[in-house]
């Protein structure tokens, strides 16, 4: 027999029709099971969020002649590199990515799931939508050449689009090892990278040695989830020490070996704390993961509000959705836009504050662009929703008066 799987409880609560806004939301919060633990799903959210708000802030696309060409705020103003710290959040990402794979890989394990099973239930909500975005490009990008379109353009709004799939694959590489990831200590990858940057800045090593940090530095808070999952970071004592030493250690690798202070990519950069990640970006993740473990009781208190949760476990169903179409969002504002002419912070170069200030304008009409794409591509992450005659089966059951049996739970 066929259970309903993960999210379909939020999903069933968040389209039923014919009742309030705030009754949706009390549905949302009654559909979800008593043992879930918010803080989560409120980590993923704020993580997802940090990375949008950054790439919204940080990328820019100069109308060049007919032309359009990427730049950053932080080439010409590096003085605001620190600024970059509050949006790098993918640390946060893999942190409750390692939580969730191998806490869930036990549960499966349990149920009897084999781990093909479990890994390909996965993988799909990673790789159907991403599917999506690189069809839908990969149509554009011919329709623009075909159009005349300079090369160059094209290839910078590509570059953009899909500049997210790096992530999904490095997660998805991540997610495949959970089986042999769910002892490994942190120390071990943290050992790597500071050895690799060793070699590569101590020592004068290749260059190419840094990409072996994109899979080891991003091991380290996906390892971190892992020992979550075991109980060993329960105490906020941990957390204290993860944010201390982390970001100490940050602090002294800037300061003093001369890591970039920008924690995010900047055109025309020497060295990129991102690309590939160096220690200072993974000495930074600990800061971060340790900043997130310690405001799990804020926001399970928090979560306890029907329209913040409400707002975190649908922002979780569509998690995937916001983060491979925020990029397309701002490139289709940037876009029309110019049929008005060059417009100050979406197409002009970024240079002062004066861009920043219009740039900040902006961001609602990227998020009203981005919340038509999710309207529209949400489907190939949720799945199709089922349309009956009559409300949805968790509107029924909560219609009862005994409904604490219930198990339907938002996506992990």
């Amino acid at each position: 027999m066929r259970t309903a799987g993960p999210g379909t409880g939020i999903r069933a609560a968040a389209a039923a029709h014919g009742i309030s806004t705030g009754a949706r939301r009390r549905r949302i919060d009654e559909a979800t099971p008593v043992e879930r633990d918010r803080a989560v799903d409120a980590l993923r959210a704020l993580a997802i969020v940090g990375v949008v708000l950054g790439h919204w802030l940080v990328t820019a696309l100069v109308a060049d002649g007919g032309a359009l060409r990427a730049a950053g705020p932080l080439q010409h103003m590096p003085w605001l590199a620190p600024i970059s710290w509050a949006f790098q959040t993918l640390a946060v990402f893999f942190l409750v990515g390692g939580h969730v794979a191998t806490k869930g890989y036990a549960s499966a394990r349990a149920r009897g799931t084999t781990y093909g099973q479990w890994l390909r239930a996965r993988l799909a909500r990673l790789f159907k939508p991403a599917a999506v975005v690189l069809a839908l490009w990969t149509v554009a990008a011919a329709c623009l050449l075909a159009s005349g379109t300079d090369f160059e353009t094209v290839h910078t709004l590509v570059k953009l689009a899909l500049s997210p799939l790096w992530f999904l694959l490095v997660f998805a590489g991540l997610t495949a090892a959970t089986p042999l990831l769910t002892r490994l200590n942190p120390l071990w990858p943290l050992a790597v990278v500071l050895h690799v940057d060793l070699i590569r800045f101590g020592f004068g090593g290749p260059a190419w040695l840094g990409w072996v940090n994109v899979a080891a530095g991003w091991l380290v808070p996906f390892t971190l989830g892992a020992a979550w999952t075991r109980g060993e970071l329960d105490s906020r004592r941990a957390g204290w020490v993860l944010f201390g030493c982390g970001a100490a250690a940050t602090v002294g690798l800037v300061m003093g070996a001369g890591y970039p202070v920008s924690m995010v990519g900047v055109p025309g950069a020497a060295v990129s704390n991102l690309d590939p990640p160096t220690l200072a970006v993974v000495t930074f993740g600990l800061a971060q993961c340790g900043l997130a473990l310690l405001l799990r009781g804020p926001l399970r208190r928090w979560m306890r509000r029907p329209a913040a949760w409400a707002a975190v476990a649908l922002a979780n169903l569509s998690a995937m959705t916001i983060f491979l179409w925020h990029q397309t969002s701002l490139m289709a504002v940037t876009a029309l836009g110019l049929l008005a002419g060059r417009l100050p912070g979406l197409h002009t170069v970024p240079d002062n504050l004066d861009w920043v200030a219009a740039r900040l304008a902006w961001l609602p009409v990227f998020a009203l662009a981005l919340a038509v794409c999710c309207s529209a591509f949400r489907i190939y992450e949720q799945g199709p929703r089922r349309r009956t005659g009559g409300p949805s089966r968790v509107v029924r059951v909560h219609r009862r008066p005994c409904s604490a049996g219930v198990k339907s739970v938002p996506r992990a």
